[in-house]
């Protein structure tokens, strides 16, 4: 939505598909009021044969060829691969039966972008609440629903952290899946955040943290002691290599690969409603503030 900047213009019609008529009416929309698999059923069913016309069409084509470039393999050298690069990876390792699952951090943002799903019911996003730790169990969850499903979960090293434990459990079950642990040492899409609100990098990365030693997880160990197939590649070429194998294993895969904590696909531009503070000596922060009011000015609804 845009932080609801998306909506409230002329040409542009909200619906709004709610169990509760107070939430349905909100922003101007037309309200539909109806359990959500249930209205989308019979929604589907008054349109009929309708498809998306021309211009929607043509406006897909256009965004791919925008950001494909940004999901290619590179080439030779030892730079840092990309969240773009580790995405287009998987996706060119990925079939028509595979399910893309994923939760919070950098991830949920880029798949958005980049991710072309082979079928209906093949991207499993918590988009809600931006769910840390949702993602293994969510992927085990995904794989136990349907047993016949290629589930492959994204994860970076933080939202890891934060819940981890539901490996050893499908282990133990002999549960498979693969989930990519992309390791930028951090929280990076909060420290972009930080800085792209004017701030200073400050406590997000863990080489920016208060510390007296340097953090250094190992991942794949870690993965491996519970009970799963792991391993840590350093290219892109050889996270390719590593999803080709994933049929053959049983039970939870987990590949980790290091990611550089900055590039972000630039393309899109939709805003998102951070408050900035009003008051900074930064003044970086100032114009970041002045770019805040003159968005909230536009939001319509």
């Amino acid at each position: 939505t845009g932080s609801w900047n998306l909506f409230g213009k002329p040409a542009q019609t909200l619906v709004s598909l709610n169990v509760q008529a107070h939430d349905a009416q909100k922003h101007g929309a037309v309200p539909l009021l109806a359990d959500a698999r249930a209205g989308l059923a019979e929604l589907g069913q008054a349109l009929g044969s309708y498809k998306a016309g021309g211009d929607t069409v043509a406006a897909k084509a256009n965004w791919f060829a925008s950001v494909d470039p940004l999901t290619e393999a590179p080439g030779d050298g030892n730079a840092l691969a990309t969240d773009m690069q580790v995405v287009g990876a998987v996706q060119r390792a990925a079939n028509g039966n595979t399910v893309a699952m994923c939760a919070a951090g950098t991830m949920p943002g880029e798949l958005h972008k980049l991710w072309k799903a082979g079928r209906p019911g093949s991207y499993h996003m918590e988009y809600g609440f931006s769910c840390m730790g949702y993602e293994i169990a969510g992927a085990m969850g995904i794989k136990m629903a349907e047993p016949e499903r290629d589930v492959i979960c994204f994860t970076g090293d933080g939202t890891y952290m934060m819940a981890n434990s539901e490996m050893a459990t499908a282990a133990m079950m002999g549960i498979s899946f693969t989930v990519v642990v992309t390791d930028n040492r951090g929280f990076g899409c909060i420290n972009r955040l930080q800085m792209g609100t004017g701030g200073a990098e400050f406590n997000n990365l863990l080489k920016d943290a208060v510390h007296e030693q340097p953090s250094a997880i190992d991942f794949a160990k870690h993965a491996e002691a519970m009970g799963a197939t792991s391993l840590k590649v350093g290219s892109i070429g050889e996270l390719e290599a590593a999803l080709a194998k994933r049929h053959m294993i049983k039970g939870p895969y987990v590949i980790v690969i290091d990611t550089d904590p900055y590039p972000s696909t630039p393309h899109g531009g939709t805003w998102w409603e951070v408050a900035v503070p009003e008051v900074s000596e930064r003044e970086t922060v100032r114009e970041k503030r002045k770019a805040y009011e003159q968005a909230i000015s536009k939001r319509g609804g």
